[in-house]
């Protein structure tokens, strides 16, 4: 009654908006549909936006064609004048063809086999991990208290930037130790750790700011945004004379890989991070240095065993300079 949604009212504001889409009735219409179906398939709001709007590029790139011409080389031919001609990252291009997969099955009368889409393979690019001395030194140039309470929380919980967001002061649990991550990546909670040194930091923060509902809320009491997060993690880094790329992902990153060095289980570690595979977590089985470090490097093999047969010789030399 009074306090119903108005369905009409939103369905109204939809239209509006998609009449600024610049794209013929059928297809308008095509794609306002398929925005409806993603929903009804419970994607997240994150995936709906992404997707319609690959959906919308593809369809204005044959705005002229009509929807029952459509067929696979179509697919390809976007492919190649889009994706990679507007040099989209290789992560994109999978996501443009899922998205029109999707699409695709939606609309299964059209002259297209979903199951012929090809997307090139994933980059195999290890993460950018920090030093634990480059953490503390992030975290020491970031002189606002709030903002070194965010990226302290990222790394000493391992956060993704979007769970951080979404924190309220109760899903922080000082006594137990824990943070509640709620509606993670594929809608699952979980718990995590929460660093005693960061404790009293966080204190000081919510008796100074004090936040009413978000841990972290930008103006008017919503939630902070995500591309502040990422200016003043840049000008930390700057300030820290960090030259490599970091993100707040590199702060997770560097969680996970810091978690592994120091002996933790990579079964504990795939739970803390909220992954569904324990495929996702072994990356980091690859970039910790306590793994790479334990490796008998065959060099040193080959020098141990000269220096067996030959009595004591000094092997490649004495001479304490580094190899350039």
């Amino acid at each position: 009654m009074g306090c119903g949604v108005d369905y009409t009212a939103m369905q109204k504001a939809k239209a509006e908006a998609a009449a600024d889409r610049f794209l013929n009735p059928k297809h308008l219409e095509a794609l306002m549909t398929y925005e409806r179906y993603l929903e009804g398939q419970r994607k997240s709001a994150s995936t709906v936006k992404t997707y319609a709007a690959f959906v919308e590029l593809f369809l204005k790139f044959f705005d002229s064609t009509a929807l029952t011409d459509l067929n696979n080389r179509s697919v390809e031919l976007f492919a190649e004048g889009v994706l990679a001609a507007r040099g989209y990252s290789i992560s994109s291009h999978r996501q443009a063809l899922s998205a029109l997969k999707h699409f695709f099955i939606l609309n299964g009368d059209l002259d297209v086999r979903v199951e012929r889409i090809s997307a090139p393979k994933k980059d195999r690019k290890l993460p950018e991990v920090l030093s634990t001395e480059e953490v503390i030194s992030i975290l020491q140039a970031t002189r606002n208290l709030k903002h070194r309470a965010i990226l302290g929380l990222i790394y000493s919980s391992g956060l993704r930037i979007g769970e951080l967001l979404k924190l309220e002061l109760k899903d922080v649990d000082l006594e137990r130790q824990s943070v509640y991550v709620r509606s993670g990546k594929g809608r699952k909670d979980r718990h995590t750790t929460l660093g005693q040194s960061i404790q009293p930091l966080l204190l000081n923060y919510v008796r100074t700011y004090k936040p009413k509902q978000f841990l972290f809320e930008g103006s008017e009491g919503m939630a902070y945004s995500a591309s502040s997060v990422r200016a003043f993690l840049k000008r930390s880094c700057r300030l820290a004379k960090i030259k490599k790329r970091v993100t707040p992902h590199t702060l997770r990153h560097s969680f996970a890989t810091h978690l592994l060095e120091n002996g933790v289980d990579i079964r504990y570690i795939q739970e803390l991070l909220g992954h569904s595979r324990p495929e996702t977590t072994m990356i980091y089985t690859h970039v910790t240095e306590r793994s790479i470090s334990a490796i008998q490097n065959p060099l040193d093999v080959a020098v141990s065993k000269h220096k067996q047969l030959t009595k004591g010789d000094k092997g490649l030399g004495s001479t304490r300079k580094p190899l350039e």
